[in-house]
């Protein structure tokens, strides 16, 4: 081969390595651009998520009763409506007598 046939397809050789080149870097940050806001839109719709959750715990944790407490009260509110019941009873025992 003559020299100036393997200056041509070195030429030729280079010209198809630029213009490869100059398609994959843009495919390539277009690529890694589009995984970035993927990644964050994910990302924030899982921390809203969490903070969601972390509300609902707290909503939860502030207006639970515990199954003693509730058991007392309930106890007292029965002795109560007791002495409610036997009240309106003598009352109407006194009426019909």
């Amino acid at each position: 081969m003559s020299s100036e046939k393997k200056a041509g397809l070195f030429l030729t050789n280079t010209n198809q390595l630029k213009t490869m080149f100059e398609l994959i870097l843009p495919a390539t940050v277009a690529l890694v651009t589009g995984g970035g806001v993927l990644f964050n839109r994910v990302h924030n719709r899982i921390h809203d998520l969490d903070r969601r959750v972390d509300q609902v715990e707290l909503r939860m944790a502030e207006s639970y009763v515990n199954k003693e407490d509730f058991n007392g009260a309930l106890s007292r509110m029965e002795s109560h409506m007791i002495r409610i019941e036997e009240k309106l009873d003598q009352i109407v025992s006194k009426k019909c007598n």
